[in-house]
């Protein structure tokens, strides 16, 4: 009677074993390639199941396919074949914004001493003129 479940225990120890040490880590590596999945977004920076490095232009949920960019050709892949993220795009575009708005508020008041610069410079192309007008005259 002893033999039996000594055999059950040795059985349920190595079934456990066997989940541990092969089914957990493939579930925990399913889920981390699922969540990177659901993450990528335009401007990633991805390497397909075949090593193709490319930029992802487009994501198609619809039809589970990504557009990706690989220096100017553009190539449509299974959502399934994205392998890796290597580098992620910027979460927000607002740091070029803010500063092409601060170049904006600066270029009217650029334009306002650009406008009057001309006028000084008029101003002072005549001056030395009239000088030649007088020196002229005096002869």
């Amino acid at each position: 009677m002893g033999g039996q479940y000594s055999t059950l225990i040795i059985l349920v120890v190595f079934l456990g074993l066997m989940y541990f040490l092969m089914l957990r880590p493939q579930q925990k590596q399913q889920k981390k390639h699922r969540d990177m999945m659901g993450a990528l977004k335009k401007g990633d920076h991805v390497v397909t199941i075949g090593r193709l490095h490319g930029v992802i232009d487009e994501i198609n949920q619809a039809d589970k396919t990504v557009t990706l960019d690989c220096d100017g050709i553009y190539l449509v892949f299974d959502l399934r074949a994205i392998s890796s993220v290597t580098s992620q795009a910027p979460a927000a575009v607002t740091a070029p914004v803010a500063a092409s708005e601060a170049a904006a508020k600066e270029a009217p008041a650029a334009d306002a001493s650009a406008a009057a610069e001309p006028a000084s410079e008029a101003a002072a192309s005549d001056a030395p003129a009239d000088d030649a007008d007088d020196s002229e005259a005096t002869k």
